[in-house]
């Protein structure tokens, strides 16, 4: 059974950095993408950052590249995402999520995804 567990959101003003973390545990993830995904109040799920777990091609949100970096440590079975230069925009709740992939592209629908975490709050004040 993928559980997918993150940490690390929480209140932080304009232009301050978080990092949120997923430890990822239940089978080998080496044919799986990584993602984040968040979700503000009224608003669709949107994809923010993902990678793949074998090689570490990372693709990202526009209106985030640059601040946002994503990660993993294969070793610890943990997803990062450095989040800095925030802005109260990026207030939302931030989900890991992982999609097993053997062939295709990439993908940053969240309905292709096959696991989730809970999510974890990141409130940027202005």
């Amino acid at each position: 059974q993928v559980q997918l567990v993150e940490s690390g959101g929480g209140l932080v003003q304009a232009g301050g950095s978080l990092r949120l973390s997923c430890v990822a545990s239940g089978r080998t993830f080496s044919n799986y993408d990584m993602g984040w995904f968040r979700q503000a109040p009224g608003k669709e799920r949107e994809f923010v950052a993902g990678i793949t777990w074998s090689y570490g091609r990372t693709w990202y949100l526009d209106s985030v590249e640059g601040r946002f970096t994503i990660s993993k440590d294969n070793a610890k079975n943990t997803l990062y995402l450095q989040m800095n230069s925030l802005k109260p925009e990026d207030t939302a709740v931030y989900y890991c999520t992982a999609k097993y992939r053997l062939l295709g592209v990439f993908s940053r629908v969240s309905r292709e995804y096959d696991f989730w975490g809970q999510g974890t709050q990141v409130t940027v004040s202005s």
